[in-house]
């Protein structure tokens, strides 16, 4: 019997001393328990998953610092401002005499332009008018304009081609008025809109003009008796067709309206 109690007594020591050992030995965190498994321990969450990532963040600090204008299907605008064109800058061959009818000059354009928008790029038509000393001139062309939104600000550039014309050059003492030259007019230029609201803007245009010139032969009535050699020279050159390539500036302000 005490054999028995002291064998009973040896393996309940044992088995007390392994499950300590066990228990000690455990990895922290382990699912094991002495009798059974426990349910696993809920997942600590990453502290730093609760935290937006760089991208999130530039895309709420753009979303906040946003215009709001959203989306621009039409837009119509008026310019003016001063303009500086050379009729023959490129090329002479008899378009203007250049002393009775100047060849360049300065004066007023006044301008307007219609168009729809998708996304960032724009497309229409501008009509434009300047007024000069020696002679008037308008074009009609179709414009294509790239725009970069900035919030309120928005540079853009625009390219345009189309149709020039000038008034006849109405000159007294030339015997009679020539035709008005006449031909392509390509432009390029770069500008910035400020939106006041969502559908008004002012802002600046400045562009630069080529133009690819023609003129027919005029009949000249015969000069006056006593006529300068200027007269004469004049009358001579609209006597014949003429040509020449140009190029201009224009500096204009810019109002705008957008939906």
């Amino acid at each position: 019997m005490k054999l028995g109690y002291g064998l009973s007594f040896g393996i309940l020591a044992l088995l007390a001393f392994s499950s300590t050992a066990f228990a000690q030995g455990a990895p922290a965190g382990s699912n094991l328990q002495a009798g059974g498994l426990k349910p696993p321990d809920a997942i600590d969450s990453d502290p730093n998953a609760t935290k937006p990532s760089q991208t999130e963040a530039q895309l709420d600090r753009a979303d906040k610092e946003d215009s709001g204008r959203g989306l621009e299907f039409v837009f119509l605008n008026a310019e003016v401002g001063p303009q500086y064109l050379g009729l023959q800058t490129f090329k002479a061959s008899g378009l203007v005499d250049g002393a009775l009818v100047g060849s360049k000059g300065a004066g007023m354009t006044y301008g307007a332009g219609l168009g729809v928008r998708y996304l960032v790029f724009t497309g229409g038509a501008r009509f434009r008018f300047g007024n000069f000393s020696d002679w008037q001139m308008w074009t009609l062309d179709a414009e294509a304009g790239l725009h970069i939104p900035l919030g309120r600000v928005e540079p853009y550039f625009t390219f345009a081609a189309g149709y020039a014309s000038f008034g006849a050059l109405d000159k007294a003492n030339i015997g009679a008025a020539p035709s008005g030259p006449h031909g392509l007019n390509v432009r390029g230029g770069v500008g910035v809109d400020v939106y006041l609201t969502n559908s008004f803007s002012v802002g600046g245009n400045l562009s630069g003009d080529v133009l690819f010139l023609s003129r027919s032969a005029s009949s000249v009535a015969p000069i006056p008796a006593g006529a300068s050699q200027d007269q004469q020279n004049a009358a001579a050159l609209y006597a014949k067709d003429g040509s020449g390539i140009g190029a201009g500036a224009t500096l204009s302000a810019v109002l705008g309206l957008h939906f």
